[in-house]
């Protein structure tokens, strides 16, 4: 089994061969729930990139890990990016899309409140759900041991959305409509670099307003395959079939 994640600030100054203490939430988690010992190795990271292999020396009561730092690195970012821009569904379903689009490899998620949206962000909710879906995105890198974690950008309107997808390199729009004219996400033409935009409908679809202006900014709609799929694993299939298809699960 690989070497357990906690995610901390400051190691890189350290260095290799440099003596390191965990302490605070993460060290708890790591000699109390953990129960990690001496000799055991353990993965750091800043989420952004930046980590470190490890090994136990010590544990100090039930909060305070001591390892030694075997060695410092950074994780570039990928060549292809791809990000999710997600319908907001309804209930928890908007936490799973995240932990399983995280664990799958996706770069960044942007909520979305789209036309047909049940779920509305507003005020304290908004705070509240935007909070759960970054908390989400972080421990979900943590289990599935990335370095480099999701950002789970803010809420967007159609319109900002619009603006968005003008930006990237190449851009679909995952459309439920089997009859509707699209082309096969699996044969779609990649580019070799820079930023790839899924757009995920919602439970009702996304509406024909919204699919005339996100193709007016150059995102065309795209099928995944004869089935239909929910809101909250459309983003995930999706994206593993594009981390395929760019070698970035070469």
């Amino acid at each position: 089994m690989t070497a357990p994640v906690f995610v901390v600030d400051g190691f890189t100054a350290v260095g290799p061969g440099g003596r390191y203490v965990l302490d605070g939430p993460e060290g708890r988690h790591a000699v109390s729930v953990k129960r990690l010992g001496p000799g055991e190795d353990v993965v750091f990271t800043d989420g952004h990139g930046d980590w470190a292999d490890a090994v136990v020396l010590e544990t100090e009561g039930k909060d305070r890990l001591v390892v030694r730092l075997d060695s410092v690195r950074h994780e570039p970012e990928p060549e292809v990016r791809i990000t999710v821009v997600q319908a907001l569904p309804k209930g928890d379903r908007g936490e799973v899309a995240v932990e399983t689009m995280t664990e799958t490899g996706v770069d960044a998620v942007v909520p979305w409140q789209a036309a047909r949206c049940i779920t509305q962000w507003k005020g304290d909710r908004g705070a509240k759900s935007l909070a759960k879906w970054r908390s989400t995105a972080r421990e979900s890198g943590k289990q599935s041991r990335r370095v480099r974690f999701p950002e789970v950008r803010d809420a967007m309107t159609t319109k900002q959305v619009v603006a968005f997808l003008a930006t990237a390199d190449f851009a679909a729009v995952l459309h439920e409509d089997r009859d509707a004219p699209s082309e096969a996400l699996a044969t779609a033409k990649l580019p070799e670099r820079g930023e790839i935009v899924l757009v995920v409908g919602p439970e009702g679809g996304v509406s024909p307003e919204e699919l005339a202006v996100f193709e007016a900014a150059g995102a065309r709609p795209y099928r995944l395959g004869p089935s239909v799929l929910r809101t909250s694993t459309a983003g995930t299939a999706a994206a593993a079939l594009l981390m395929g298809r760019t070698g970035r699960w070469a």
